[in-house]
């Protein structure tokens, strides 16, 4: 465990190893290929203090994916976990010369130079590069600069945890993206960082956390709070304060399952890479207020436009829509990103008028609560109609027999695309798929129905936890011909 104090003299003599023994110079790229761990910081800030550009990379992912994001962003160092020393090592090349082990003497040695003065560098320099997740293809590299971060930790406060701060966060995601983001606010704050032992998620080390640590937040995607909530054991969460949630749907059943069992402590964000954490946030204040008459409606959006930022909904021609009208969620302001690293062609396709594009489709209510409705390329049209899946989704997902489900568009020779519902039981048993087509027939519309149920034993995800929609889509695909 450090102190601040301690914290500040690290990070100055990793930056002047960083400078000297690396010849690394302003606006190099330096990786970080680990898992969850205290070195995370003090690398992170180390990179910013001798001005060079931190590229986190997920630990988990595949060789292949590690190779394409080091040659992509051209990094010459890179920092691993013991357990992915060798694994990146192998990758070096002309431009990956250095992997170091954070837990070796080399490490150590860096500790041992002089403090480096800061250097200096402007709002709008390359800070981050925050590679995508890469579900539709290959993973792109946003380039956040120090004014994203900035403006992105302010609205944290502003928008997202009113309530902070906090004494203590955990990080029970990946400190390469969420969990890392939002470490800066809490860094601002000098809040302690928890960091599990366990390399995934478990739920019983996360529950011993929050009972050891007053006044605790963690960030989680909802799969985790899904796990959470599936524990079977009571626990006590007095010390927890907040749970923050984003990164993917919460189905209304989860947030209320989670309310109930965990009491009004959580909020959630919408953003992207591109708008790092920072698009819109539904308060706890909000979630909290159980007596409004539309509490409901507004736990299932993702409530209002954060501080830093414009957001508006458009149709195909580019123009902003009314309320209730759905179309593209698009975003401008202080957290929007420079632009893609060394792709220029997809920057111009994502960066548009000044907006951000997001891809997203949503609408917006009278009180300015956000709503999204999926994916524009998700959107399954059948027979004229638009189908958004993850209205199919929160309806299966109420079903008792239900654990996990994803909703997906096949070609259909008659309706040009039908409905088909990938579902992962709760028992061993199986599920009866009539029983589950009566549930939707007495909640949805006839036409948004599925017409095929896919009993499945798991869905098909990327490192970072969420459905590969993409690869259900090519299943149906390969079924189809």
């Amino acid at each position: 465990m450090h102190a601040y104090g301690a914290l500040a003299d690290r990070v100055s003599r990793v930056a002047q190893a960083l400078r000297q023994r690396f010849a690394l110079q302003k606006g190099a790229r330096v990786a970080l290929a680990l898992r969850n761990c205290p070195e995370y910081l003090e690398i992170l800030y180390a990179c910013w203090h001798a001005g060079l550009i931190a590229v986190p990379v997920n630990a988990k992912l595949h060789p292949a994916e590690f190779a394409y994001i080091l040659e992509d962003c051209g990094a010459r160092l890179c920092f691993a976990s013991a357990n992915l020393a060798g694994e990146i090592a192998a990758l070096a090349g002309d431009k990956l010369r250095f992997v170091i082990d954070v837990t070796s003497e080399d490490y150590a040695r860096m500790l041992a130079c002089e403090p480096l003065p800061l250097v200096d560098c402007a709002a709008d320099e390359a800070a981050w590069l925050f590679y995508t997740s890469g579900t539709t293809g290959r993973p792109k590299g946003a380039v956040l600069s120090h004014q994203n971060l900035l403006a992105m930790s302010l609205c944290y406060f502003a928008d997202v945890d009113q309530q902070a701060p906090w004494r203590a966060i955990l990080h029970a995601a990946p400190m390469s993206h969420g969990s890392g983001l939002y470490a800066l606010a809490h860094v601002m704050q000098a809040s302690c960082h928890v960091i599990p032992e366990s390399e995934g998620f478990d739920a019983a080390e996360v529950y011993s956390l929050i009972n050891a640590w007053p006044g605790l937040v963690f960030f989680g995607a909802p799969t985790m709070i899904r796990r959470l909530l599936d524990y079977p054991q009571e626990q006590r969460t007095e010390n927890l304060k907040t749970i923050l949630y984003g990164g993917g749907p919460m189905y209304l059943d989860d947030l209320l399952a989670g309310i109930e069992r965990l009491g009004p402590k959580f909020a959630q964000l919408y953003g992207q890479g591109e708008s790092p954490m920072t698009i819109t946030a539904l308060s706890s204040r909000v979630i909290a207020d159980s007596e409004h008459p539309r509490w409901r409606e507004r736990i299932a959006s993702v409530g209002i436009a954060q501080s830093a930022v414009e957001v508006r909904t458009i149709g195909a021609t580019g123009t902003a829509l009314a309320c209730g009208e759905i179309g593209e969620v698009v975003v401008r302001g202080t957290t929007v990103m420079n632009g893609y690293w060394n792709n220029p062609v997809a920057t111009s396709e994502t960066l548009r008028d000044g907006w951000l594009h997001t891809g997203d489709l949503g609408s917006f209510d009278a009180e300015g609560f956000l709503t999204l409705k999926d994916r524009s390329k998700d959107m399954i049209i059948s027979g004229g109609s638009n189908i958004y899946p993850r209205e199919v989704e929160e309806v299966l997902i109420q079903h008792e027999d239900v654990a996990e489900v994803s909703v997906v568009g096949r070609p259909d020779r008659e309706w040009g695309e039908a409905v088909v519902a990938y579902i992962v039981p709760r028992a061993v048993a199986g599920i009866n798929t009539a029983a589950i087509d009566v549930f939707c027939a007495e909640r949805i519309a006839r036409f948004k129905r599925p017409r095929h149920y896919r009993i499945v034993t798991e869905l098909p995800k990327n490192s970072y936890g969420k459905v590969l929609k993409k690869t259900l889509r090519e299943m149906e695909l390969s079924r189809a011909e």
